[in-house]
C-alpha cells in the first residue's frame, strides 16, 4: 500500500488531467489549488492569480449565501458530503459542491463538481491527438 506521500503525483495528475475545472477551497474559502483547465476557465478573471484569494470575491451575495448553506450543511454530519447545486444549460452540465475531509472525516474544504452531459463526439482509442 502506498504511504500519502506516495500517492500524491498520481492524484494531483488525475485533477491535474480532467477536462473539467477544479477549483478547491479550504474552509475560510480561499483558493488553495487550480488545474489547468479552470486558470484557463477563469482566465477573464485571473486565472491562476486567484490562488489565495476567496472564492467569495468571485459570486455575488445570494451565492455567497448558498455557499455558506451548504459549508454548514457539509458540517453537520460526515455523510453530508455532495449536493446538487445548479444546472448550467448552456454547457449542458450539473453541478455539485463536494465536501472534502481528512483522515479523520473531518471537513477541511471544499470543490465544485462539474459533470457534463454532452455524449463524447470523439472516436473511441483515437491516439491522433
Amino acid at each position: 500500500m502506498m504511504t500519502d506521500t506516495a500517492l500524491y503525483p498520481y492524484l494531483k495528475s488525475i485533477i491535474d488531467t480532467d477536462r473539467s475545472a477544479v477549483v478547491v477551497c479550504n474552509l475560510q474559502h480561499e483558493i488553495i489549488y487550480m488545474n489547468p483547465a479552470a486558470a484557463e476557465r477563469y482566465k477573464k478573471r485571473g486565472g491562476a492569480e486567484l490562488l489565495g484569494k476567496s472564492l467569495l470575491d468571485c459570486h455575488n451575495s445570494a451565492s455567497r449565501e448558498r455557499i455558506e448553506q451548504v459549508l454548514s450543511w457539509f458540517r453537520e454530519s460526515d455523510t453530508h458530503n455532495i449536493i446538487y447545486t445548479f444546472y448550467n444549460e448552456k454547457e449542458n452540465k450539473d453541478v455539485y459542491m463536494v465536501a472534502l475531509r481528512d483522515e479523520d472525516n473531518c471537513l477541511i474544504g471544499y470543490y465544485e463538481k462539474h459533470e457534463y452531459r454532452n455524449r463524447e463526439t470523439g472516436s473511441l482509442y483515437d491516439f491522433s491527438h
